[in-house]
């Protein structure tokens, strides 16, 4: 199963392998199938029959941490343009059926600040470098959603929406802020379901009819959401802001959560919140990441500023991952060289549980 699991990522990257160049669209690949000589036909057919039918695709996902769009982040933005966030990773990240990440900041011109130490509110016009770096959506179940109150979590949503994004993980009761995004590729739903481990306040939780996050500090009504998010779907991922900042590894209510929510069908977990990397997990053949760190935000130190984009490819026999670092820069997330590279692939493999990224990115379980 291991093995299979490397095939299907290995597959996949092969088809990825240029950030320029991303899967012919169904129907071109039809139209280039009909342009053929009809002397070739027959030829084709016999050699079709005797081929075994090609795999099927894995459906393919860029996921990734923290991404901050207030000052100082807005402060570049609009020294040097909308797409500046993004500009270094976005062919990398727009390869993918499903590009998502953690929106760190509440999306709104309304509202008074929280009091807390630090409190972010994002314009709306900067969702347009999400649009532009290819994201489909993003989890708003975080410590600073509502750091403008709940009038700003409302026009966060409406701007979300504006923009053709979507989201998980708030709303104005349970039922929505626990609702998943879900998109469907080529007949099967991916559902993702966003759930926040770290709020200033209780007061922020959402409840059966009262507005707010998300949130994870009881098994119920969480678990009963993440079930019916499997029942709904053919796969689900939980993304989940949780444990310490700054910490290598996670809590041990963290690794218990990871299973429970294996043990409920789903298929990946996927955290943030830390600020930095943590380790990595195979549970029953899927994966947990405790932590992808940071992606667009401040990085004051060498450990913050250590990122990356964690791409996953599901198929109905096997779970494939590989990762792909970067290093944050002025705000601003790059790719790196193969030494930087093999460098952050060392860092996991120490601080990773029974799992091992190879000298390409891949992650398998040891």
């Amino acid at each position: 199963m291991k093995a299979l699991g490397y095939v299907l990522i290995s597959l996949w990257l092969s088809l990825h392998s240029s950030a320029a160049s991303p899967l012919p669209h169904p129907a071109a690949a039809a139209k280039a199938s009909s342009s053929s000589s009809i002397l070739e036909e027959p030829l084709a057919a016999a050699a079709d029959a005797e081929e075994a039918p090609p795999p099927e695709l894995p459906i393919t996902l860029n996921l990734v941490g923290d991404i901050l769009l207030d000052n100082p982040i807005d402060s570049y933005i609009r020294k040097y343009g909308i797409d500046y966030p993004f500009q270094r990773t976005a062919d990398t990240l727009a390869n993918a059926d499903i590009t998502f990440g953690n929106l760190e900041t509440s999306v709104s011109k309304r509202g008074s600040p929280a009091d807390k130490q630090f409190t972010f509110r994002s314009r709306p016009e900067t969702l347009e470098s999400l649009v532009n770096a290819g994201f489909d959506g993003v989890s708003i179940a975080n410590n600073h959603t509502l750091d403008y109150g709940f009038q700003a979590l409302d026009d966060t949503i409406a701007n979300l929406q504006s923009y053709h994004l979507g989201h998980t993980g708030a709303g104005q009761n349970n039922d929505e802020a626990f609702t998943p995004y879900v998109k469907e590729v080529r007949g099967k739903k991916v559902a993702i379901i966003g759930i926040s481990r770290v709020l200033p306040y209780a007061s922020w939780y959402s409840g059966k009819n009262k507005p707010g996050i998300a949130h994870g500090y009881s098994m119920e009504p969480m678990m009963s959401y993440v079930k019916k998010a499997v029942k709904d779907a053919d796969y689900t991922i939980v993304f989940i802001h949780w444990n310490k900042e700054r910490e290598d590894y996670p809590e041990d209510y963290a690794r218990s959560y990871a299973k429970a929510f294996i043990d409920a069908g789903v298929d990946a977990v996927v955290g943030a919140h830390s600020h930095c990397l943590q380790g990595i997990e195979w549970y029953k053949g899927k994966p947990v990441f405790y932590s992808l760190g940071n992606f667009v935000f401040t990085s004051k130190t060498e450990k913050s500023s250590d990122s990356m984009i964690l791409q996953l490819a599901l198929s109905d026999s096997e779970i494939g991952a590989k990762v792909v670092p970067a290093k944050i820069v002025q705000t601003q997330p790059r790719l790196m060289d193969d030494k930087y590279n093999q460098a952050a692939y060392a860092k996991l493999n120490k601080i990773s549980f029974n799992a091992k990224v190879l000298q390409d990115g891949t992650v398998v379980e040891k």
